[in-house]
């Protein structure tokens, strides 16, 4: 009797690469956007600090 083995399911070859190189949508990163809302709040403090 021969021994048959059903093979693997192909696997998507797009995928690896995709992930990767952290496929998605296109927008700044967070640390990105955590560096722009600092400067933001920086510039706000400053504009409401008092006047000497």
């Amino acid at each position: 009797m021969k021994l048959t083995l059903k093979t693997p399911k192909p696997r998507n070859p797009l995928v690896a690469p995709s992930l990767q190189r952290k496929a998605g949508m296109h927008r700044t990163g967070g640390g990105a956007s955590r560096q722009q809302a600092q400067a933001a709040l920086r510039r706000e403090v400053e504009r409401l600090r008092p006047s000497p």
